[in-house]
């Protein structure tokens, strides 16, 4: 009996079609709630680098305060001889008595 029927689509009652109710075809999605989660998540990680970086200072400073300062040494930089400015007569006056 299944044989006989025709594969095509049967055609809908009109009134039943127009009172049906549409659903939306997007469902907006909770955005808000999601951020909400990516905020509390990177707010604990900051807080979490925060104290591993606080901790770090502190050996630090422990460890820079346990090594003596070794006394540093000044480069004495030499400064070279002023140049005295050659005075043209003068030295025409001597070349000339050689």
């Amino acid at each position: 009996m299944a044989k006989n029927r025709s594969k095509g689509q049967k055609q809908k009652n009109v009134f039943q079609v127009a009172n049906k109710k549409t659903k939306p075809k997007n469902k907006t999605k909770p955005v808000a709630t999601s951020l909400k989660k990516i905020k509390v998540g990177n707010s604990d990680k900051v807080d979490n680098m925060n104290t591993i970086f606080t901790e770090v200072q502190r050996e630090v400073k422990s460890i820079s305060k346990c090594t003596a300062p070794e006394p540093r040494q000044q480069l004495q930089v030499t400064k070279p001889a002023p140049v005295e400015i050659l005075n043209m007569d003068a030295t025409a006056q001597l070349f000339s008595q050689l």
